[in-house]
């Protein structure tokens, strides 16, 4: 299950109980407890980070759902940058960053090469585990080499 699937799972759940409760109090238990479970799951994912040989926790960092967790407790150990980075270069093709504005969540691609071998939802999903922070994708076009010839005009033979 994903990230994004299960952040909506509870908030669909923490729906449920407003609508069962009515007055409100069957939903701020139930933020209580998701709230409650957040503490918990921080504290023992953060003695986990900090027992792990640098070399295992940079291996798990190109999971997915580990990144997801370490990100949504804030205990990743990269910046937001790297982190995309770092999705992007989980992805197949070449993708690269023009940049990331922090205070849209806008992110910057380029597809470079002969193309991308996936569509705008799998870089979403890879960009929602590894760097959530991002909202919003905006694609550039690659810069276009500049073609050098002869001059217009003139045949071939006399540009040697």
């Amino acid at each position: 299950m994903t990230a994004e699937r299960t952040g909506r799972r509870v908030q669909e759940t923490l729906d449920r109980l407003d609508r069962i409760g009515g007055d409100g109090a069957a939903q701020q238990a139930g933020e209580q407890l998701v709230r409650d479970l957040m503490d918990f799951y921080h504290d023992g994912l953060a003695r986990i980070v900090g027992a792990l040989p640098a070399p295992a926790l940079a291996a798990l960092l190109d999971d997915p759902a580990v990144a997801a967790l370490l990100v949504l407790h804030d205990l990743h150990p990269e910046d937001t940058t790297a982190r995309i980075h770092r999705a992007l270069a989980a992805l197949p093709g070449t993708v690269e960053t023009a940049g990331f504005d922090p205070a849209t969540g806008t992110a910057r691609l380029r597809r470079t090469g002969g193309g991308c071998g996936c569509s705008e939802e799998d870089i979403e999903a890879q960009l929602a585990c590894h760097a959530p922070e991002v909202t919003t994708l905006v694609f550039e076009s690659a810069p276009r080499l500049l073609q050098i010839g002869t001059r217009p005009g003139e045949p071939a033979e006399a540009a040697r």
